[in-house]
């Protein structure tokens, strides 16, 4: 009978176990070199690489910032599916007189609420607007 049928966890050996860390660490050097650059991590003009260094910019100061950045980007992502949503159920027919009016209502105030905490962290809407490199932009344009 297998360890494993017995419920024991399969051993591996320390071979297999360095073979899982550097497949690890080759997707993860993969993952990282798929990130934009920053602009000081350019190649000079003059420079024969034209493929530029990719690199995750952290600085201790604006982590707080950077973190609501991105719960934000997060919300506005999910109000914009579903403005879409309830537009395509009022479209559709599928909603009361009294379910629009609250629908509109809520979407209105979320609206407004994501607009006050941009402010209050010093960011705009456009901020929210990741660049994902040849996909383009996260969310749709002018909304």
């Amino acid at each position: 009978m297998a360890a494993e049928e017995r419920g024991e966890p399969e051993r591996r050996s320390a071979g297999a176990a360095d073979d899982r860390f550097a497949e690890v660490a080759e997707a993860a050097e993969r993952a990282f070199r798929l990130l934009p650059a920053a602009p000081g991590d350019l190649p000079p003009s003059g420079s024969r690489d034209r493929s530029p260094a990719r690199r995750i910019s952290s600085d201790p100061d604006t982590v707080e910032r950077d973190l609501v950045r991105l719960v934000l980007t997060l919300v506005e992502l999910l109000r914009q599916l579903m403005e879409r949503q309830a537009l395509h159920r009022v479209d559709q027919g599928d909603l009361t007189e009294e379910q629009e009016e609250r629908l509109g209502a809520t979407l209105m105030i979320l609206h407004d609420r994501m607009n006050g905490l941009c402010a209050r962290y010093g960011l705009t809407m456009d901020d929210l607007n990741l660049d994902l490199g040849p996909l383009g932009t996260l969310l749709p344009p002018g909304d």
